[in-house]
């Protein structure tokens, strides 16, 4: 680290300040210890000129060029993976390492794609200048599942993802609340086929109605009938845990609800296993709560892990048919851990 602030304490540039997770970023900067010099702001030339709350001051946004990262050590991007593929590079030759959310770099080689709690060590490996931050649906998961790979040593996991609407973003926000307000009050709906088509119109960036529905499907087409969500599950999990073969099969599904990403998982390990081993080792790792009583009715829901940053995990069970494998339930924030508190714990360790 350079230490350009102009306290000598490194400098800070978000990338895409202006974003949903640019927003939530800024907040996570000011919430958390205060390590920061000068914290500065950047997104599209439109936005330029704007004044953003950041540590409890109005910053103001400046325009996206390779001259805002001088003085700059390190650089969290939040952007298009096309706009990432070209500003991520020149930040770093212009001295920041760069902590990049997008998808440009997570399956590059020279790239670490790292989770503090999972693999730190890959956070010194970083030939390009550049380290990546893994997809929202996988960090919902992945600390859970790395603290039970420590213990175990997975050798398959079958994932269903229950993937909330901010996943794609504001429009994706902005959509379920429009169809929710379209729905409400007509207690008729979702009885009859095409009902809820015909009161919600345009499925906007879902594909078809959210409310009163659920949608199996999350990300791009791929080939064979795979969605980019699904692969991007089995791709960064095998990188992350240093387990190229690793047998993984993820179904993705978007569900009506704001924030908060879930997947029951069904993972199979070398070991045999122990549901209450694994509630304690669980219990006792950092980023994680257990809400594991079902007799009360206490488990993980996205309601209440929307806004907080640990990841959730309940109904865990040694499943009936295999000693080797243990059924769960996961929870997180995917604008949180995410993405901005992620990023925000390797800036941190980078320090």
């Amino acid at each position: 680290m350079t230490g350009m602030g102009t306290d000598h304490r490194p400098a800070l540039a978000i990338v895409g300040a202006t974003g949903a997770v640019g927003t939530v970023m800024r907040d996570v900067i000011s919430t958390r210890p205060d390590i920061w010099g000068e914290v500065r702001l950047i997104a599209s030339a439109r936005s330029a000129g704007r004044l953003l709350p950041v540590r409890g001051e109005q910053v103001e946004v400046r325009a996206l060029t390779a001259e805002a990262f001088d003085g700059v050590d390190i650089a969290m991007f939040d952007v298009p993976d096309e706009v990432s593929a070209s500003w991520a590079p020149a930040a770093a030759a212009r001295g920041a390492v760069v902590i990049d959310k997008s998808g440009a770099f997570r399956m590059d080689p020279q790239v670490p794609l790292v989770v503090p709690e999972v693999n730190p060590t890959e956070i010194s490996n970083r030939p390009k200048g550049i380290i990546s931050v893994p997809n929202c649906t996988t960090l919902s998961m992945i600390v859970v599942i790395g603290v039970l790979h420590q213990a175990y040593r997975l050798r398959e996991l079958v994932a269903a993802s229950y993937q909330a609407a901010s996943g794609a973003g504001q429009a994706g926000t902005d959509a379920l609340y429009d169809q929710i307000a379209a729905v409400a009050g007509d207690r008729t709906l979702g009885q009859r086929p095409g009902d809820v088509r015909a009161a919600i119109g345009d499925g906007g960036p879902f594909g078809a109605p959210l409310a009163l529905n659920v949608v199996p499907w999350a990300g791009s087409l791929r080939p064979d009938g795979w969605s980019s969500e699904e692969l991007k599950i089995r791709n960064e999990t095998r990188k992350i845990l240093g387990v190229p073969d690793l047998r993984i099969s993820a179904t993705c599904v978007r569900v009506p609800v704001i924030t908060g990403h879930s997947l029951a998982l069904h993972a199979a390990f070398e070991a045999e296993v122990d549901a209450e081993e694994a509630r304690k080792l669980l219990g006792d790792a950092p980023g994680i709560v257990v809400v594991d009583r079902p007799e009360n009715a206490e488990y993980p829901t996205p309601v209440d892990v929307a806004g907080t940053d640990p990841t959730m995990v309940g109904r865990i069970r040694r499943s009936q048919d295999d000693a080797h494998a243990l059924d769960l339930f996961v929870c997180g924030d995917n604008l949180r851990k995410g993405a901005a508190l992620n990023a925000a714990q390797i800036a941190e360790a980078l320090i």
